[in-house]
């Protein structure tokens, strides 16, 4: 069963969403996964943050709240993490606060290896 909310999730991951609230607007980079889980320790993932100048951009609601139900793009990315399993997210979009695109090494469907 998948999770549904912020707190049915390890902490590993529970700190990769509160990693892409802070962000708000940019990306992460390099991000280590093990046994499905985001790792933190050396090296640990690059961040680069979109600051725009001229507006004010308000941190997501989210990001005081203890939970909070999981939105689909959150959804998405804890399964990419379960199929990846062993690997390595080369870049994560983040925008508004979500997650909206990852890069990854894949599996090429004909032949099985990587790519």
């Amino acid at each position: 069963m998948s999770a549904t909310s912020l707190l049915q999730l390890s902490e590993s991951r529970q700190m990769l969403v509160r990693l892409c609230q802070s962000v708000n607007f940019g990306q992460i980079h390099d991000l280590s996964v093990r046994d499905c889980e985001p790792i933190w320790q050396c090296p640990a993932p690059g961040v680069l943050v979109d600051l725009r100048l001229d507006v004010e951009e308000p941190p997501r609601d989210e990001i005081l709240t203890a939970d909070f139900a999981l939105g689909a793009e959150v959804t998405r990315l804890m399964a990419l993490l379960d199929k990846i399993e062993n690997g390595k997210i080369t870049k994560i979009e983040v925008h508004a606060g979500l997650p909206r695109r990852a890069m990854f090494k894949g599996r090429h469907a004909a032949t099985g290896r990587a790519t």
